[in-house]
């Protein structure tokens, strides 16, 4: 089940509900250790936990208990995505992707990763020490991406403002203008042609 960026953002607009999966994301967790991590009634957890098994973000089993008491219910996360959402002047872009997993991941690595991926993929495990290291290099990998992210995007923007006076200027009706925002969102349009002899 794959949730998509409306359904993801009512979710996840909940603390309680964030504060669970950041848990959740480490290891399993039963509802009575949530509950007391986050100072919550076992209660309340418990409902939180059913909305975001609903959901698909997380699923769970039952488990014997190491004290030899009767099985309880486990939880563990179960989606792995990114929600993305740009706004200001000239911008606004939301969207939800699907992380890949598994070996569907490394033909969109940078090339200066590629190393990563040979230290890993032929472990089953790995140390702390080891675990630290690669993961200091992709966090610094993903600020990196970050940082070139916001420039092309806030170059994007500069782009979409400077074109607003041709689109007022070109354009008369407000239907008009709306379709030239359409075609401009997606450029490769087979009618993008239309717009080149009014700007």
């Amino acid at each position: 089940m794959v949730v998509g960026f409306d359904e993801s953002l009512s979710i996840l607009e909940n603390p309680t509900r964030r504060s669970i999966l950041r848990h959740l994301v480490k290891e399993p967790h039963y509802p009575l250790q949530l509950s007391e991590l986050l100072d919550v009634s076992q209660q309340a957890v418990v409902k939180h936990l059913k909305v975001l098994e609903e959901a698909g973000f997380v699923d769970s089993e039952m488990k014997k208990s190491d004290k030899g008491g009767p099985p309880k219910k486990v939880y563990r996360v179960n989606q792995s995505f990114s929600i993305r959402l740009d706004l200001g002047p000239d911008l606004f872009r939301a969207e939800h992707r699907k992380m890949p997993r598994g070996v569907s991941f490394s033909g969109g690595l940078p090339d200066n990763l590629e190393s990563v991926l040979g230290k890993i993929s032929s472990r089953k495990s790995l140390p702390i020490v080891d675990a630290m290291g690669i993961l200091s290099e992709l966090d610094a990998a993903l600020e990196s991406v970050d940082r070139q992210r916001d420039s092309i995007i806030a170059l994007h923007q500069q782009v979409m403002h400077k074109v607003s006076p041709s689109l007022e200027r070109g354009f008369e009706s407000y239907e008009e203008r709306q379709l030239a925002h359409a075609m401009m969102r997606n450029p490769e349009d087979r009618w993008t042609w239309m717009l080149s002899p009014r700007v």
